[in-house]
């Protein structure tokens, strides 16, 4: 018994080792997102009759002074803001008759009933509030520990890499990446590791002189900071303290917003990147994780410390906005799309094409959902 107890509640058990920085994590990241859609949808005037992190069954809540509940529910894995007007948790557009059933002053703040601008506000704020979060956490760590970087030289040249066979010679300092200016080692790294298999323009200073070559980088399984095994793309080129001359950059507060703003930025090109790739089959399924990956990789974190689970914070907020963003509904960016085509045609669009969409899209989302947990549970 003891040892069961151990195990489940020690700081290398599941509760405190997986399980509650799991929930740390998760939940952060929802609570952003929803506060999104909540202060913006009140700066509009549109009334919000529930804030929910989790789903199914409540467990604690209160009712504010605006006839809001805030509750914490049961299932863990999301959250959603209920505005005046929503039938359900989804915010789809309601039928005639439901609308119906609301009073006059309902309809006053009812969320389907506002301007066009107002409800895409609404809508978009959730993911805009996620990439928010993950500016204002690298913002914190950059102030407070600065950054290593390298200067981009090449130290070493794997035999028979894709560096190799393209000419490129120890001694040599990147200069650009397929017409993007470099200045750290880190920069080539970033603009290589998501591309196996595109040809890649390199320009490399050699001897005093710029010299252009292409190579294709090719997929190596290396293990990360959290000790999880992925595949990144690599060209073959190592880097060492002689040549790099890593040095730490230290930021004012200023600097550390600039440089955040920048980072985030090229957190939301990679994942985008990676998804259009996935998506035409370019990019390995197991790279790919659900619920079950997160807590796994929210316990390495944690074990690592908490700067380290701030980090999974920030990207994994990234990788939230991004989704939500896709024009599928009933994700914020089916919403979005609706909006637009409603703008177009100066209508809101037919409830029997809204029902056929939100089914398909629903669908659609579900499969995802399957094949993360499968991906998570047996297909890696």
């Amino acid at each position: 018994m003891n040892e069961i107890l151990h195990a489940l509640f020690s700081t290398e058990g599941f509760v405190l080792g997986t399980l509650v920085p799991f929930l740390f994590v998760l939940t952060v990241v929802v609570f952003v997102h929803e506060m999104g859609h909540y202060l913006v949808g009140r700066w509009c005037g549109i009334g919000v009759k529930a804030f929910s992190i989790g789903f199914g069954p409540e467990l604690l809540g209160f009712n504010d002074s605006h006839g809001t509940r805030w509750k914490l529910c049961a299932i863990p894995l999301g959250g959603y803001v209920k505005f005046v007007g929503d039938m359900n948790a989804t915010s789809s557009q309601p039928t005639s008759e439901e609308i119906e059933t609301l009073t006059e002053e309902e309809r006053k703040v009812a969320f389907h009933t506002q301007p066009i601008w107002k409800r895409a506000a609404t809508v978009v704020a959730g993911p805009l509030f996620n990439f928010l979060l993950t500016i204002v956490v690298f913002a914190v760590l950059f102030t407070a520990y600065g950054r290593y970087v390298a200067e981009p030289m090449v130290a070493e040249v794997t035999a028979d890499s894709p560096a190799a066979k393209a000419g490129i010679l120890p001694g040599d300092r990147f200069v650009s990446v397929d017409g993007n200016k470099v200045e750290t080692f880190g920069d080539v790294q970033r603009l290589v590791s998501g591309r196996a298999d595109d040809i890649i323009t390199f320009v490399m200073l050699r001897d005093g002189k710029e010299v252009t070559v292409t190579a294709a980088p090719r997929l190596m399984e290396q293990e990360d900071a959290l000790g999880n095994k992925v595949k990144v793309a690599v060209i073959g080129v190592v880097n060492n303290k002689e040549l790099g001359q890593p040095r730490l950059i230290t930021y004012t507060p200023v600097g550390a917003v600039a440089a955040a703003v920048e980072e985030t930025g090229h957190v939301i090109q990679r994942t985008g990147q990676f998804l259009q790739r996935f998506v035409i089959g370019r990019e390995d399924k197991c790279q790919l994780g659900g619920p079950v990956k997160i807590a796994d990789m929210a316990g390495k974190a944690a074990k690592l410390g908490f700067e380290w689970l701030v980090q999974l914070v920030a990207l994994l907020s990234v990788g939230i906005g991004i989704l939500n963003l896709l024009p599928i509904p009933p994700l914020d960016g089916g919403h979005l799309l609706f909006y637009g085509v409603e703008a177009v045609i100066r209508r809101p669009v037919s409830e029997r094409m809204m029902e056929m969409a939100y089914r398909a899209g629903l669908l659609l989302v579900l499969c995802f959902m399957g094949f993360v947990f499968w991906n998570d549970l047996f297909g890696c």
